[in-house]
């Protein structure tokens, strides 16, 4: 029996200390639970940490763009060292697994990477992923490792995500971890406090913007801490943490990765009569558009906005935005297949 894919994001703040620094401790933690995980799942270790443990080597530190990409490069081998030095002792390798947003954007590429993850599983070897940083443009990053942790976890067909922060799940008013959310709805995100981790890119509201997603694409989100023992198994039991429902999906893989596009730059906001053609399975016209977003080409997958400007999908552009401009007034042009399209 083939095993499940499992992909464990690990947040700045709960695996560095007080002051940046990596908590080898908790390090320590994680290996020895993955390594009994991995008997039964095809793990994907996500793991923040890179700016936040590099940042340390920089004079008047301030956080800009380049600041962070420089932390990170120094950072990150520091953090794949550690990982190393504790998972070896179960006898199991790491690699170290930098991506960028063209990795999952571009169909070849993903298929691609996928196919060198199966090979890290087949030699139990552990990928650890984290963001490209000292190369990614900064129009293309990746908002935060939430957001990269649910492209894997959608793109690979994961049977679970596990989202690990330092508040130990969603809390509702009264600080209390919320231990199962059927529906994200206004009542959910009503509890969300909108700031940032201090040490990390994302937040709550991050991480449930991801979960959505993942969830409305059958995978079960967990949103845990790494308190006690055996926090990663008793997140899976439902035992700790915030658990969110998975949703019945029939998409096929392909179309799953269609669906992890939409988080992403470009976006097509259409009229009323191609939302309706849409939902009936049929392709987008180029006489349906209204506007397009941002700049994309041919073979991108860009956002499908209704006239309330709500995302509704997502589809593999058949030609360019600055086609599209051009070709707006003309009926027949397609400018993306019904194969191609996947409304949520």
């Amino acid at each position: 029996m083939q095993k499940k894919v499992l992909v464990i994001k690990l947040g700045t703040a709960v695996i560095t200390d007080k002051e940046g620094k990596i908590d080898q401790a908790v390090i320590k933690k994680i290996a020895a639970e993955v390594a009994v995980l991995s008997q039964s799942y095809h793990v994907v270790l996500v793991s923040s940490g890179a700016v936040g443990s590099g940042k340390s080597f920089f004079k008047n530190y301030k956080g800009s763009i380049t600041e962070r990409k420089a932390a990170a490069a120094v950072g990150n081998p520091m953090l794949i060292q550690l990982y190393h030095k504790y998972f070896s002792k179960y006898n199991i390798t790491v690699a170290q697994a930098l991506c960028e947003r063209h990795h999952f954007s571009n169909r070849k590429q993903f298929l691609q990477l996928k196919e060198t993850f199966h090979e890290f599983w087949q030699n139990d070897i552990l990928p650890v992923v984290n963001e490209n940083d000292l190369v990614s443009n900064i129009e293309l990053k990746f908002s935060d490792n939430d957001e990269l942790a649910t492209l894997i976890a959608i793109g690979f067909d994961a049977d679970t995500l596990i989202i690990c922060t330092s508040a130990g799940g969603l809390l509702n008013n009264d600080k209390q971890v919320i231990p199962y959310v059927d529906k994200i709805d206004a009542t959910i995100l009503g509890f969300v406090n909108k700031e940032k981790s201090s040490v990390g890119l994302g937040g709550m509201l991050s991480k449930l913007t991801s979960t959505k997603l993942a969830a409305s694409l059958g995978i079960r989100v967990v949103i845990c801490g790494l308190g006690g023992t055996l926090p990663l198994g008793n997140a899976l039991e439902g035992r700790a943490g915030s658990t969110f429902a998975p949703k019945s999906s029939n998409l096929k893989a392909r179309q799953k990765w269609l669906a992890s596009g939409s988080i992403t730059i470009g976006g097509i906001a259409v009229d009323k009569g191609a939302s309706k053609a849409l939902h009936n399975r049929k392709s987008l016209l180029t006489v349906g558009i209204r506007k397009v977003n941002g700049n994309f080409v041919a073979g991108e997958v860009v956002q499908l906005l209704n006239e309330e400007g709500t995302i509704m999908g997502v589809a593999k552009a058949r030609i360019s935005s600055a086609e599209i401009n051009q070709q707006i007034a003309h009926k027949n042009i397609i400018a993306a297949h019904a194969d191609d399209i996947v409304i949520f």
